[in-house]
């Protein structure tokens, strides 16, 4: 049975990599969460029970309680998560994107590299040993209307966040060919999909739609994106983290490209039909919400990703399309008003981020 850290595993992308590897039983997951405002353990609620899960509330940035992890634990891989995400709070208060996405992971690697020292030499917990570091498509900056991020292709952050997670996608692949460190680096498209926190685009639009509020769409809505479902996202992550070879980046892309106008009118769409709007909402379809804003600071206008490495060298395909995994989102959050009602209560009721 294979022992797997995940670091931020009561997030978005983590608490659906721990929902899957929980899909077998040949991983005993530790989860080492911070639980910053976006940890939510409620999004663990499936596996909570399970005697192959624990739960470690710590920061990355502790050195010492990192170190307590790796000796009481002992690890057979690290899944790398944690991090601050969201590029318009990067842009409110970028200190907290250095301190997590820099400090933490340079502290990680260093706790990752002297327990990976300490293993019998010549023994197959060595050998099979990994550090699996999941970033971002944003680190490689923005590209014009044509052309793919490759894995070759020259790092150009443009956010507090993308420079962030580029600086410690350098620092992964410096302890590895420093100190021999046997590391994974994964690079995703944006990831969409049930336990989202409702900050981020698609989660909003849904939630304000169902409370009649404006859907805000940045300038003219013509930035685009490649959108990944978030469970396509682990099954990906698990197999680069089983089959990938040390030292290698694989990027994850769902090859779903869309303008942020046409993701809001496909949500509309599928709420149109789900769930029409009720009296109390006036509007005939969702889409009468719609409202152009300022944009962000710094926008990047395009993101694509190039896939062929991990399709063809691992043989990852994606079951869900942007339209099919849409609707199940939708329907997701339609079902669900237990997980997000609270974070919209207490935590964010959808105000407007990043304006500078």
């Amino acid at each position: 049975m294979k022992r797997v850290m995940v670091t931020g595993g009561a997030g978005f992308i983590g608490s659906a990599v721990i929902r899957h590897l929980f899909q077998t039983d040949a991983y005993r997951v530790l989860n080492l969460d911070k639980l910053t405002y976006a940890g939510n353990l409620e999004s663990l609620k499936a596996v909570a029970d399970n005697p192959l899960y624990s739960f470690f509330q710590a920061d990355i940035c502790d050195r010492t309680a990192v170190g307590r992890v790796f000796e009481e634990f002992r690890p057979d891989a690290v899944m790398h998560l944690a991090a601050e995400s969201h590029v318009d709070r990067s842009i409110d208060g970028p200190s907290a994107f250095i301190q997590t996405n820099i400090v933490g992971t340079a502290t990680l690697l260093e706790a990752a590299t002297a327990y990976w020292r300490s293993l019998p030499e010549g023994s197959v917990e060595k050998a099979t040993f990994r550090f699996q570091h999941i970033s971002t498509d944003e680190v490689y900056g923005s590209l014009g209307a044509e052309g793919l991020f490759t894995e070759s292709t020259p790092y150009d952050p443009r956010s507090p966040y993308s420079a962030s997670k580029a600086a410690s996608d350098h620092l992964v692949m410096a302890w590895h060919h420093t100190y021999g460190l046997p590391v994974l680096i994964t690079n995703c498209s944006n990831n969409y999909g049930p336990f989202h926190f409702p900050e981020k685009l698609i989660p909003l639009v849904i939630l304000n739609a169902l409370d009649g509020k404006p859907l805000p769409v940045y300038g003219k809505g013509d930035n685009v994106r490649d959108w990944l479902y978030v469970e396509d996202h682990a099954k990906a992550l698990c197999l680069v983290l089983e089959k990938g070879v040390p030292g290698e980046t694989y990027n994850v892309g769902g090859s779903n490209e869309r303008t942020n106008l046409q993701v809001v009118e496909t949500i509309c769409a599928a709420l149109d039909d789900l769930r029409p709007p009720t009296a109390g909402i006036k509007v005939s379809s969702y889409r009468e919400l719609i409202t152009f804003v300022a944009d962000r600071p710094g926008h990047d206008k395009r993101y694509a990703i190039d896939a062929t490495k991990l399709r063809t060298r691992l043989g990852w395909v994606p079951e869900e399309n942007f339209d099919t995994g849409i609707r199940k989102t939708v329907q997701w959050y339609l079902d669900n008003a237990w997980w997000w009602r609270p974070i919209r209560e207490r935590k964010y009721a959808g105000q407007r981020l990043g304006k500078v």
